[in-house]
């Protein structure tokens, strides 16, 4: 099943991490009083974050007047030209308005879309395209997408939500940290107990 909308018709996204279910969710409505809703791992995060960030940079420094001339400038010009635009974008977005609950129509289903693996490709006309994908590891289960296409104002503002989830979620912190040995016991003292992180 793939579902699909266009940036004009995205109403709102809302982006939350759920510490019970150590996952971010996802849910996007429509201005038809749809809603879209994904979970997105860990695991998926390490990769698509770098990515995103990546093409929507790339993607800015394209839309520039000046684009064409940009790719033989230096990285810190490239740099602080797309953190210039993506300020310039969040100065305009609306983070204040609350997430309107309780659409009506569940296109993907009332259970959200696991995001096995994401498909991100720039548009030659401005907006970015985004392919969520749902693949079961059960033959039987049939495979669920969602695509929609954003504007890079739009892309930012679900940057900017993906990077408050990512902060919550401590996903962010080196694993060294995890993995430091413990500092040695002194003689006759009891030695540490191993610790797990989730």
């Amino acid at each position: 099943m793939l579902t699909r909308i266009k940036s004009m018709q995205i109403h709102q996204m809302s982006v939350t991490y759920l510490p019970e279910q150590d996952r971010i969710l996802m849910r996007v409505n429509t201005t038809e009083e749809e809603e879209m809703r994904m979970w997105l791992t860990r695991r998926l995060m390490v990769g698509l974050w770098p990515l995103l960030t990546k093409l929507l940079t790339e993607h800015l420094l394209k839309l520039e007047a000046g684009g064409a001339t940009l790719s033989g400038a230096n990285p810190e010009l490239k740099k602080m030209l797309a953190d210039f635009r993506k300020e310039e974008f969040l100065q305009h977005a609306d983070f204040d308005t609350p997430y309107k609950e309780g659409q009506p129509n569940l296109p993907l289903g009332e259970e959200p879309l696991l995001v096995t693996d994401v498909d991100a490709s720039p548009l030659t006309a401005g907006p970015l395209r985004l392919n969520f994908n749902e693949r079961p590891p059960q033959g039987d289960a049939k495979p669920r997408t969602f695509q929609m296409e954003m504007q890079p104002k739009l892309m930012q503002g679900l940057m900017h939500l993906l990077d408050q989830a990512l902060l919550q979620s401590q996903w962010r912190e080196p694993f060294a940290q995890a993995a430091a040995p413990e500092p040695a016991a002194e003689d006759g003292a009891e030695s540490p107990r191993p610790r797990y992180l989730n």
